[in-house]
Formats: C-alpha cells, sequence, structure tokens
C-alpha cells in the first residue's frame, strides 16, 4: 500500500470520528480532533475564493472549540436538530515531512424535533493536517459551503 493510500485511509477514519461526533451529539470531543493552536472556519465558496479572511464561524484555538461546545450547551438557544454527514473520499493535494494538504467532499442533512428532513449543506473540508506518529491531527479545517445562503441554525458545527 503506497503512503498516500495510508494518509486517505487515516483521514477517512479521523473524519469518520470527527462526523460521528457531531451526528450523535457528543461534542464534548470535538476539540479533541484539532490540534492545539488551531483554525476551524466555516465559510462560502465565493469568501474562500476571494481569500477573505471572516467565516461564519471562526476559532483559532482548541480552547475556542472548547467555548463553543460549552456555549452551545449552556448558553445558546435554538431549535433542537441533529445532523447527518456523508463525507466522500479525501483528496490528497500534498503530503510534507510533517503535513498533508487535503480536500474532503461532504453534504450534510438536518432532521428537526419534528421529523422535517432536508438538505442542510453541502460543501468540501479544505485541511491542513498534522502528522503524528500514525495518528492524524487537523491543524486547519476550512469548512467551505457550496451556498452563499447560510441557514441562520448554524449552530452546530460541520
Amino acid at each position: 500500500m503506497s503512503a498516500t493510500q495510508v494518509h486517505i485511509n487515516e483521514l477517512s477514519q479521523l473524519n469518520a470520528r470527527y462526523v460521528a461526533s457531531i451526528d450523535e451529539d457528543n461534542l464534548e470531543i470535538w476539540p479533541r480532533f484539532f490540534t492545539e493552536q488551531c483554525l476551524y472556519k466555516i465559510t462560502t465558496a465565493e469568501n474562500y475564493q476571494k481569500q477573505r479572511p471572516a467565516g461564519l464561524i471562526y476559532a483559532d484555538s482548541r480552547n475556542m472549540l472548547h467555548d463553543r461546545v460549552n456555549a452551545l450547551r449552556e448558553a445558546n438557544i435554538y431549535e433542537r436538530h441533529r445532523y447527518r454527514h456523508i463525507v466522500g473520499t479525501p483528496l490528497i493535494n500534498s503530503v510534507g515531512e510533517r503535513t498533508i494538504q487535503a480536500e474532503t467532499p461532504f453534504l450534510v442533512t438536518r432532521t428537526m424535533r419534528t421529523g422535517e428532513m432536508s438538505l442542510f449543506a453541502s460543501g468540501k473540508y479544505v485541511d491542513q493536517l498534522l502528522i503524528q506518529g500514525s495518528e492524524l491531527a487537523i491543524e486547519k479545517r476550512q469548512v467551505v459551503c457550496d451556498s452563499i445562503a447560510i441557514d441562520t441554525l448554524l449552530a452546530i458545527p460541520l
């Protein structure tokens, strides 16, 4: 098996565990997928292409991700809903000595407490991953949404 195939398998497993933490409402473990100093940003394809730095959700450390989860649990008021992610095969763009650059397509459905289901988001994860032995950690994850219309119920991470 080639080194690239090994990294694809590792990243596929990382993404599977990542989305399971969100889909199964285990948000407290979600920040663990990131390095201490990291970037997590949700943006639109248009803003990504124009390299606009602002994000709909923006965090630049694991502590900020923990704060976001705490706010979701204790402070934010939003209509309860669930996500279900469908994640595609990662595309490895480059492999360095300690980092991997990759993109992974995704779809997210949202189910409201009433049972109503809808396609909530589609796009890609644009990642810089840190190689830590046989594990990968997310250094930068830009969640690039295809649509410029982002639902106001974007509370839970993508």
